[in-house]
This record gives C-alpha cells, structure tokens and sequence, in this order.
C-alpha cells in the first residue's frame, strides 16, 4: 500500500515537473522567439557610444529584458555591438535584435543638403544626420588635403556639393562623406550634361557659380534660363555681373533686404560690381534646377534685370540701361513706400 502511494507521489512529482518544464519552455520560446518590441524603435548608437548607453537607450522599448541580457550576455555583445542606425520593428525578437546589433546590419538614414551658402553651414546642417559633429565636420571640409584628394582646392571644394537627399550609413566619416559626394558630382556631370557644358564654354566651376547667383537671384524655375542668359551676355562682353546676391556674400550679411551705394564698395573678390567676371567659387549651393537653368540659358538680347514692384518674385527684363534704369525706379519707389530698408 505504502509502495502504490510512493509511486503515485512520483508520478505527482514527475508531471508537475513535466508541466513546470512546459510552462517554463513556453514562456523561454517566448521570451527569445516572441516579439521582442512594444514598437517600432530608431535606435542611434554612436561611435563614442559605450554598452551601457546602448542598454538604456534600448531597454525600455524591449519587452523581454531578461532574456535580452541573456542572450547578449551569451553573444558577448558588451564587448562586440556595432554603433550605426537600426530600425528595430516589433516582429522581431531578442534573438534577432542581438544579432543585428552584434553584426552592424545597419539601416540608412537620409541626408539632405540644401540652402546653404558656406562650408560652417553645410557643417551645420550636417551634424547629427551623421554620427560626427559640426566642429568635426567643418575641420574635414576646410582641410587642404580633403579637397586635393578629390581634385579640388579649399576654395572650390564647396561647389562640389549637391542638393538632394541621399541615403547614407550613419556611421558615415565625413572623410566617406566628400568620397560619396565626389562620386555623385561625377555621375551628375557625366553625359548630356557635359555636353550642354561644352557648347556653353563654361567649366563645371563656372556652372556652378553662376548658378548659384542665378540661384539667389531667383526662385522662379521658369525664369532661371532666362536670368542666366543675362549674365552670359554679360560675360561675354566684358561687362561686370553686378549681381546684388554677390554683395550679401561679399559682406556676410545674408539678411540685408536691400542693397545700398555704400554696399556696392565692399573690398571683396566676390564683389561683382567692382569685379569683372565671375566670383571665385559659388555664393551658394543652387538648386539644381538653377544649374539646368545655366546649362539650358536662354539666348536673348537682355543685359538687365529688375524685381518687379509687384513683389511676385519675378523680374522685368531690359535691353538698355535707359530702360532698366526706369525698371529699377519703379522698385525702389516701392520699396520706399513699403519702408524695406
């Protein structure tokens, strides 16, 4: 009797056992097989990163933390994880989220460019769409080795640079950045382009330079061409640009609303009013609608241009002075009467 009893205390025994093992295998699969997210996560991990900054920005978006800190203790990923961006989605795992981080399977971020008029700028713009720093940035760019390793020099290295939104590692260098934006350069002037190039007699510097003022000058794409083909003219006789937009550079003072006498003597290699030709590099990084603008210039007898008093963003065209100079009165009676200083 006593034997039949011990017998069935085991076989008590050895289900609970049983059953424990299975509640405690369901609750493992799900703790390493289940979804490990409550939610969609970025995760930025940087370069200067340590595991424990990794952990915290982590952890409170993970459902499974112990199983987490098993596996990764088990992955030795403390001393393996790999900085970058990851787009962690709530389908995985913990398992999986390890192995990503472990391996460095990255996710791109975009990076945009655009509207800016200097090197500390685009440096500005820049930081934190990387994993580098403005200071880091600008010290890479202004470098005279930087621009000689991609065939330019200090001055010129920032008509390089074009407008539009790319995918890049996070961990981008800002060394791989210029590499990347050289290749993109590249592929934008190869074929059709070089050729409209060619018949215009400009270098890919000039393009860019004089699209960068036909830039400021304008944010009607219908009238770029139109605004290019003035300065060609211009050029092409000899006279001086006088492009107002050369002048805000010239002084750094981007936001001055309108260009006095006094302003027009500023000492300046950008000065276009003192300087004949083009200005030694861009004003700008154009839009490369202004650069198609240059390319595509349209051919016309005009050697001046004035903003409409209408402020529509336009401007009336004129062929003599005589008539641009009554253009230019008709502006600045409005301006006066707007009180823009």
């Amino acid at each position: 009797m006593l034997q039949k009893s011990f017998r069935k205390t085991l076989l008590t025994l050895f289900s609970a056992a049983v059953a424990l093992g299975a509640v405690l295998a369901f609750v493992g699969i799900i703790q390493f097989r289940g979804n490990a997210l409550k939610e969609p996560c970025e995760l930025y991990v940087s370069r200067n990163a340590d595991y424990r900054m990794l952990t915290d920005s982590l952890l409170p978006h993970l459902r499974h933390k112990l199983a987490f800190r098993l596996y990764a203790k088990r992955l030795q990923l403390s001393e393996n994880f790999k900085p970058g961006h990851y787009a962690l989605q709530p389908k995985m795992n913990v398992i999986e989220v390890v192995r990503t981080l472990k391996l460095g399977l990255q996710t791109p971020v975009r990076v945009t460019m655009n509207n800016v008029r200097t090197m500390p700028q685009l440096a500005g713009k820049l930081a934190g769409q990387i994993d580098a720093d403005s200071v880091e940035l600008l010290r890479t760019l202004t470098a005279p080795e930087t621009a000689a390793r991609v065939g330019f020099d200090s001055l010129t290295l920032f008509s390089m640079f074009l407008p539009d939104t790319y995918e890049l590692w996070w961990t981008t260098t800002p060394d791989e950045l210029v590499d990347r934006m050289k290749r993109e350069y590249d592929r934008f002037w190869s074929g059709a382009r070089d050729e409209k190039r060619n018949r215009s007699g400009l270098s890919r510097l000039e393009v860019m330079t004089l699209a960068s003022i036909v830039y400021e000058e304008t944010r009607q794409t219908d009238e770029m061409a139109r605004v290019a083909g003035v300065y060609i003219n211009r050029l092409r006789k000899g006279m001086p640009l006088q492009a107002d937009p050369t002048i805000k550079y010239a002084m750094q003072d981007f936001k001055l609303r309108r260009i006095l006498h006094k302003h027009l003597k500023t000492p300046s290699p950008y000065n276009t009013y003192i300087n004949k030709g083009l200005p030694p590099s861009p004003i700008c990084m154009p839009g490369k609608n202004a650069i198609e603008g240059v390319l595509d210039f349209e051919r016309h007898d005009y050697l001046f241009f004035c903003a409409r008093p209408t402020f529509d963003g336009h401007h009336n065209f004129a062929r003599t002075y005589a008539e641009h100079k009554r253009n230019a009165r008709a502006y600045a009676a409005e301006l006066n009467r707007r009180k823009i200083r």
